[in-house]
């Protein structure tokens, strides 16, 4: 499956909620979506609460379609209340590269 749409995401945690922002994101229903190609969730090395997302979907057509179903306006409304600010969204497609993680 190609990669045609994608975002990267910067999200700040309200003070001492980075991990249970981490833990709400690697739990997210788009994961087993098949139109969800790439997710990664990665965190500052500075600051924990600092949060990074990168989404790859099929077409932004699946990435719309996905978004306006209740499990994941269910997961927005989770999230919310974690955040202190305003996350920042810059468009982008992964075009290619390698993710090795740990067994989780």
């Amino acid at each position: 499956m190609s990669v045609n749409h994608g975002f990267h995401a910067t999200m700040t945690a309200r003070p001492g909620k980075g991990d249970e922002l981490v833990e709400l994101l690697l739990d997210a229903p788009s994961l087993p979506n098949e139109n969800c190609v790439v997710f990664l969730v990665s965190r500052s090395a500075g600051n924990r609460d600092v949060v990074h997302v990168i989404e790859g979907w099929t077409s932004p057509e699946a990435h719309a379609a996905f978004f306006a179903t209740e499990p994941a306006q269910a997961l927005v409304a989770r999230l919310q209340p974690l955040l202190d600010g305003e996350s920042q969204y810059a468009d982008a497609v992964p075009v290619g590269g390698k993710a090795a993680f740990p067994n989780r």
